[in-house]
């Protein structure tokens, strides 16, 4: 006698099984908008997507099955246990973006997302990915940079100060790092013209999205994986601070807000402001006119700040367009 799976279980049974498929498949390289002004990313941000966690799984497995960081997992799911989250538990998770303010080619770093951007000239797309960036007193270098060399099974040399900080808790490192699963640089390193900076794989890949490294930027093994293979050398990176990042789609600006970096976090109306500013000049890209003449975009108050409120990095709309003959955004603030 065949006995019938109780239907609650195979309920959960089902979703994990989604949960799995849906992971493999989920997406980290996306068509480049065609206009310039355009720069969101992935499916439509009206659509949230949730995951479901194996019963075995932390909230940080299931960042890493779905190519994001610990940090951000953790903002978008607070009132979920990070190392319980249980498979009935909805975990929220972005399956969009907006495009960082840099010139679509090379690399670009976002310092506050935790992410990465390669874009690709010949396929014209982007692929990005979660990373680690340099702790507060080893912070990661702002500005343009490049490629200067691609090494794969690299060893690696502890700088002396690295040592004496791991001596100090009983931590004594060798002079060289012989390469293989127990080196920090994993299997690819990407250095770059600063000096002493890398971008490369881990050995511990539940601290990516976190700022935990010695400055250099760290990506899970099989995303670093895929993209040693595709930079080249003498291909620009460009390491910014944008913890607000405005966007065009269908017609509306949208918003995406991630916490400023310990340290430099700014009071709200400076903040609001900033904001402001960047609006303007998106709507200066598409329209090539100040926005002060502009008659019929209206920016919705309650969202804008809900948004630089929760600092969640999720995109959001912040506009909607009306009759011509209404009064400016601005006077609703």
């Amino acid at each position: 006698m065949i006995k019938l799976i109780n239907s609650k279980l195979f309920f959960h049974l089902l979703l994990s099984l989604f949960s799995i498929m849906t992971s493999m498949s989920f997406a980290s390289t996306f068509e480049l908008p065609s206009q310039p002004y355009e720069n969101v990313i992935g499916d439509s941000p009206e659509t949230p997507f949730f995951a479901y966690a194996k019963q075995e799984d932390t909230l940080l497995d299931v960042a890493r099955d779905y190519n994001i960081g610990q940090n951000e997992i953790v903002l978008l799911n607070p009132t979920i246990d990070r190392w319980m989250p249980g498979t009935q538990a909805q975990i929220l998770i972005p399956k969009n973006r907006i495009l960082p303010d840099t010139p679509r080619k090379g690399v670009t770093l976002n310092l506050p997302e935790y992410r990465l951007y390669y874009f690709s000239k010949v396929h014209k797309t982007v692929t990005t990915h979660p990373v680690s960036i340099g702790r507060q007193d080893w912070n990661t270098p702002l500005g343009k940079t490049k490629i200067i060399q691609k090494k794969k099974d690299p060893t690696w040399t502890p700088p002396i100060s690295i040592k004496k900080e791991h001596a100090a808790e009983g931590d004594i490192l060798p002079d060289v790092v012989p390469a293989g699963p127990d080196n920090p640089l994993g299997l690819f390193a990407i250095r770059l013209a600063v000096p002493g900076y890398l971008i490369h794989g881990t050995n511990k890949p539940y601290g990516v999205g976190m700022r935990v490294s010695h400055g250099c930027v760290r990506m899970y093994p099989e995303d670093i994986e895929k993209l040693f293979p595709e930079v080249k050398v003498g291909m620009p990176v460009y390491i910014v601070n944008q913890p607000v990042k405005i966007g065009w789609y269908n017609n509306k600006i949208y918003i995406e807000v991630h916490p400023q970096l310990e340290g430099e976090e700014l009071a709200y109306e400076i903040l609001y402001d900033q904001t402001m500013g960047l609006i303007k000049e998106a709507f200066f890209k598409r329209y090539q006119q100040k926005w002060e003449n502009q008659r019929n975009l209206v920016v919705n108050a309650k969202a804008l700040r809900e948004a630089l409120e929760q600092k969640d990095g999720l995109p959001v709309a912040i506009t909607h367009m009306t009759a011509v003959d209404s009064e400016p955004a601005e006077s609703l603030f």
